[in-house]
């Protein structure tokens, strides 16, 4: 059998055990045993490779920044950041048409800066904004699609675990990663927002559950000092880890550093830590930082393994002789990533295919801190999609509302896809939005 048809058969071996419910990290070392096997002939040769991936693949300081930006999450978590972020942005934004939607819209982004996972947004803002939205008289399908739409933004703005995923399999900086996720962001947030006006402006009906404007909510507005002292730890987090980021002040492993104390440091002060919760958060952190290292060193295998079988380079060839272009190129690529998004998860998509579509990415001269961008909200795309949208599973799952199914979510979710692909065409066609931050944005 030659290398090329070993590499084939390997990624469709790869899709079935995922799809049947192997742990994606197991599959990738699994198939590239069996695959160097074939192609050497010789199974002490892929035992030594997956012992020389396992020692080089995260032998490197930088990987601090995994546990340290995981640790940021779930303290802020703890302390409640997400649901003072959300209390601030309801009492600005309630008066207007959809406004607690774009107050959800605005907290999840405040959220995102903070935490970077959007399966934590999704939970959070479940239990925060959803049952408020129900109370003012807001479509149930309105209200969790909203919640699912936002989450997204979770690993868009920085930081973003999805993006430093990336940044180790392509070898670019996760500073730079980060910086460039700053305005497509920002960008999709607004749109979200807009999208939110003209929905409850033009199609009522599927913003408020009669079809009619809500009064405003009777509660009595906070003090001005109060929004304060509720919004000051969200502007302490981010100004500290992406201001000094961006400032140059440090680098990603030590913004995550900073981050993390400045996050232990509110929820020690607002007294919502404990011995016992702190252990909690410690473990999960663990757990989490254990999970991504193997992920990273069983895809360092799985792509010595493609490396050897000379696929990259067969693609490359078969690619050129068709006679796409950069653009076509990409199309394919985005059309790939959000079909797999449809059946597995964001972190196997990029371990399945960037190894494959890196060397033709770089083969049409295409800035890979930009493709990072595009790949992360094309990926993204497939937590609202149907069978196997995570975000929505979540919503589900944190719903304590038995009467909204999951039916009714991804249905709500529908029109947030659309707008998010929409932005994503955006950043495809107009590149400087996701390198204009940069100091070097052409290289």
């Amino acid at each position: 059998m030659s290398p090329i048809a070993v590499a084939s058969l390997s990624l469709l071996a790869m899709l079935g055990l995922i799809w049947a419910g192997m742990h994606v990290a197991v599959v990738l070392a699994v198939v590239s045993f069996v695959g160097v096997w074939l192609i050497r002939g010789d199974p002490s040769v892929a035992a030594n490779l997956l012992a020389q991936a396992s020692q080089d693949a995260i032998a490197s300081h930088i990987f601090g920044v995994v546990p340290l930006f995981v640790l940021t999450g779930f303290l802020v978590a703890i302390a409640d950041v997400g649901k003072d972020a959300f209390e601030v942005a309801n009492q600005l934004l309630r008066r207007l048409r959809g406004g607690l939607g774009i107050a959800t819209v605005a907290s999840n982004a405040v959220f995102a800066a903070i935490t970077g996972i959007s399966i934590a947004s999704a939970a959070v803002f479940t239990r925060v904004a959803v049952p408020e939205m129900l109370r003012f008289g807001y479509h149930p399908r309105f209200a969790v699609g909203v919640v699912a739409g936002s989450s997204v933004l979770g690993m868009l703005i920085p930081p973003s675990l999805l993006m430093i995923l990336y940044g180790f399999l392509a070898n670019q900086s996760v500073g730079d990663l980060f910086t460039a996720g700053i305005v497509p962001g920002l960008v999709l947030a607004l749109a979200y927002s807009l999208g939110i006006v003209l929905m409850a402006t033009l199609w009522p009906r599927s913003v408020y559950q009669d079809g009619q404007v809500q009064a405003a909510p009777d509660a009595p507005l906070l003090p001005v000092g109060t929004l304060v002292l509720k919004l000051l730890p969200s502007v302490l987090l981010i100004a500290s880890v992406l201001g000094g980021l961006y400032a140059g002040f440090f680098t990603a492993t030590e913004a995550g550093a900073t981050g993390a104390a400045v996050a232990l440091t509110i929820a020690l002060l607002r007294r919502k830590l404990n011995l016992k919760s702190l252990w909690g958060v410690l473990t999960e952190t663990g757990h989490v930082t254990v999970s991504v290292s193997f992920l990273i060193i069983c895809a360092t295998i799985y792509t010595r393994m493609l490396a050897m079988s000379g696929m990259p380079q067969f693609l490359v060839e078969w690619l050129t002789q068709l006679g796409l272009g950069p653009t076509g190129f990409l199309l394919i690529y985005i059309g790939l990533v959000i079909l797999l998004g449809m059946i597995i998860d964001s972190s196997s998509i990029l371990l399945i295919v960037l190894p494959l579509m890196l060397p033709m990415a770089e083969q049409y001269g295409l800035n890979l801190i930009w493709f990072g961008v595009v790949t992360v909200v094309a990926v993204e795309i497939g937590l609202l999609t149907p069978p196997f949208g995570l975000s929505v599973y979540v919503i589900k799952s944190t719903l304590q509302d038995q009467r909204i199914t999951l039916g009714d979510i991804f249905r709500g979710t529908a029109p947030f896809t659309l707008m998010m692909f929409a932005v994503l065409l955006l950043l495809i066609f107009v590149p400087q939005l996701s390198l204009v931050l940069l100091k070097t944005p052409g290289g």
